[in-house]
């Protein structure tokens, strides 16, 4: 599949995928998108000096590097891909820059250069595990107290987005653990229910009028 770098509406660059007119990040701003859904409404929002955290769709490692360079807890992130980026695709992201963040260039190289399926310490209060896996394929249980679910759209790729996909999110997460993700749709929202979330709607990043937060509730 034809792959594109492109940017967005923010000035910082993104993966756009021609053939599903679809990218890895919000056209109308792959940064502003990161730090309005991950950062404020999910890293920002828990509690607690540490945090254990699960990306659906590590992707460019966005995500991931925004949360080491705001994380003000000890946090321990757990990246899934089952199609890892290029190397010549990560030369040409611009975050570092957009980021002012020049003098992290060696943090954001080492996030890509690390090796799969090992957990690697990329700062003293930051470490980082990548797997190579599909989503179906998660089988953590009450690990996490976030989940960053950041998949590629419904509209393309529906079967990320179902009952049986969210039942393994609810597995994953600790008790008062949050997802949060991109996506407002009612589907998606009745399907994170029917699991047993609680899901509010939030005032959604620039583009977007709502976004999901869901959490996982004692019984």
């Amino acid at each position: 599949m034809k792959r594109e770098i492109i940017i967005t509406s923010d000035g910082s660059t993104t993966i756009h995928l021609p053939e599903w007119n679809e990218q890895y990040h919000s056209k109308h701003g792959a940064i502003q998108e990161a730090y309005h859904v991950f950062i404020k409404n999910g890293l920002k929002y828990v509690d607690g000096k540490t945090a254990s955290i699960l990306e659906i769709g590590f992707g460019t490692g966005l995500n991931c590097f925004i949360t080491l360079l705001e994380a003000d807890k000890s946090i321990d992130y757990v990246g899934v891909e089952a199609y890892p980026v290029a190397k010549a695709e990560v030369e040409k992201l611009n975050y570092v820059v957009e980021l002012e963040a020049e003098n992290k260039q060696n943090l954001f190289d080492k996030i890509h250069e690390v090796s799969w399926e090992e957990k690697h310490e990329i700062t003293s209060n930051f470490s980082l595990t990548k797997r190579k896996q599909f989503f179906s394929e998660i089988t953590d249980k009450n690990c996490f107290d976030l989940i960053y679910f950041d998949a590629f759209g419904a509209r393309v790729q529906p079967d990320l987005w179902t009952e049986d996909i969210f039942k393994i999110m609810f597995d994953a997460l600790k008790v008062d653990g949050v997802l949060v993700t991109y996506s407002a749709k009612g589907s998606v929202r009745r399907a994170m229910q029917s699991v047993g979330f609680e899901v509010e709607r939030l005032p959604g990043p620039p583009g977007k009028r709502e976004m999901l937060r869901a959490t996982k509730l004692a019984k």
